[in-house]
């Protein structure tokens, strides 16, 4: 699997960065806070670096461009390898289309000697329009938005993801017990 760069010898002091890529309203952040509350509830140290939220603070002044957008993502797999080399289980659900940016993440984290797992919520672009949580497929679909990831903008789904969520057909509770089944695997829960 491309995602596991260190292995875990357990507990609740290890960190590690889990990565939840995929498709606007596909389900990332729902699923981060779901699995954050069972992990805090162990005793983990836990963060969750929202896409949105760190955009407005990290990378306030970057566009969409394909450069901007891979400085975003490089800027918060710095904070999250930072966390998690300190004890913390950094969830991470954002977009970050681009493999050769998450490759580059991962990268990073297995020079540190850093746990990192990639998971991609699969959901379909037409399960995501319909959800619509922030009403950016709507506002695409009137002419009001361009760049939209999937639709007008690429998406570069991964090719080997650690774990492949289709939060479409399970629960947000089964998505966060199999995602808590992989980190224990792997001796990160």
């Amino acid at each position: 699997m491309s995602g596991a760069t260190a292995p875990g010898a357990g507990g609740t002091g290890e960190g590690a960065t889990v990565w939840l890529t995929g498709l606007p309203s596909a389900g990332k952040t729902t699923i981060a806070h779901a699995l954050a509350g069972r992990l805090r509830e162990e005793g983990h140290r836990v963060e969750v670096l929202d896409g949105d939220e760190v955009r407005e603070f990290l990378s306030a002044g970057l566009g969409f461009s394909r450069a901007d957008r891979h400085t975003n993502v490089q800027r918060i797999g710095f904070v999250a390898e930072l966390l998690a080399s300190n004890g913390v289980k950094a969830l991470v659900p954002v977009i970050a289309p681009y493999a050769d940016s998450r490759e580059a993440v991962r990268k990073r984290h297995q020079a540190e000697g850093t746990a990192y797992l990639e998971v991609h919520v699969a959901t379909p672009v037409e399960v995501c329009s319909e959800r619509d949580v922030k009403g950016l497929y709507a506002r695409q679909a009137a002419g009001e938005l361009t760049g939209l990831t999937g639709v007008d903008d690429p998406y570069e789904p991964p090719a080997d993801p650690d774990l492949r969520i289709e939060a479409h057909t399970e629960t947000v509770q089964d998505s966060a017990a199999r995602l808590y089944a992989l980190l224990a695997e792997r001796g990160l829960a």
